[in-house]
């Protein structure tokens, strides 16, 4: 999240903007500054915590026909204060992507992974996954729906070693763009069952949104080349419970229609109930 603060009005105030940027020169006098005109219970609501020293988040994008919206992402992605490696594992796109994500990695910044062949959202993920070098992962989609100004409030559980595994929900109480009952309706059949074999309380399994330590992955084997990941994920990592500890948060969702390039559908959400059930009986 980012705080604004503006002072002025007065012909005073140039001398407290002046003092205020002085005070603020670095991360920590700013976080230190924000602490102490706010106070600790808003700061943390607002995910305003200092990070670890070292610590390194690793932003895995799989992409696929995104031409219209990756470039505005990755400069969303770039803007979050947070010291991190972009990972873009193209899934063998046709309508342009691969031109962008070319000149992107030109420019830097950017370390971008390139399919052979189309093979879905689960397979560019465990791509992205064998990459990635950070303490914690961080699965984002490659359009705009859900937003990087949301990552210090996903991090934040995990940062302060309350949680392993962190869910970003979409339905517990943030705004979101009003779409599509039925998939909304899809969304929490889904959800439902998954908790019913899993024995969590989620609210939101189908979330872009999962964020882990680097070691949630040891022993884990994800086999599920589209959008099973989802569920397969989710049942995996309640496995590994009390082991792991899992969160959700809030988050904000804009969604997008079919004429704006959504791509996830019915037969994916056949696809997620298998998935479901057979990661519930074997991994």
């Amino acid at each position: 999240m980012t705080a604004i603060l503006k002072f002025g009005g007065s012909p005073g105030d140039g001398r407290i903007d002046a003092l205020i940027r002085e005070m603020a020169r670095s991360p920590e006098q700013r976080l230190a500054l924000l602490h102490h005109l706010l106070g600790e219970a808003a700061c943390r609501q607002l995910g305003l915590y200092p990070m670890p020293d070292g610590f390194k988040l690793s932003v895995v994008i799989p992409v696929y026909n995104e031409r219209q919206w990756v470039r505005e992402l990755v400069r969303r992605v770039h803007a979050v204060p947070i010291p991190k490696e972009i990972i873009l594992v193209d899934d063998c796109s046709t309508d342009g992507t691969r031109d962008i994500l070319q000149e992107l990695e030109q420019e830097g910044g950017v370390t971008v992974v390139y399919q052979p062949a189309n093979r879905g959202k689960g397979a560019a993920l465990r791509t992205g996954f064998q990459a990635a070098t950070g303490d914690v992962i961080l699965v984002q989609d490659a359009d705009l729906e859900y937003d990087p100004a949301e990552y210090p409030r996903l991090l934040q559980p995990i940062i302060e070693g309350r949680a392993d595994v962190v869910f970003g929900s979409r339905f517990i109480g943030d705004d979101h763009r009003v779409l599509y009952f039925w998939h909304y309706l899809a969304n929490m059949t889904l959800t439902m069952l998954s908790n019913t074999f899993t024995n969590l309380n989620l609210t939101d399994m189908e979330t872009c949104y999962k964020v882990f330590r680097r070691e949630v992955l040891d022993g884990m084997v994800l086999k599920s080349n589209r959008f099973g990941f989802e569920p397969e994920f989710t049942a995996k990592v309640a496995k590994k419970r009390p082991a792991l500890r899992i969160f959700e948060v809030p988050i904000s969702y804009s969604g997008r229609t079919y004429e704006e390039g959504k791509k996830i559908g019915l037969k994916d959400a056949v696809q997620a109930l298998f998935c479901i059930i057979r990661y519930w009986l074997t991994d």
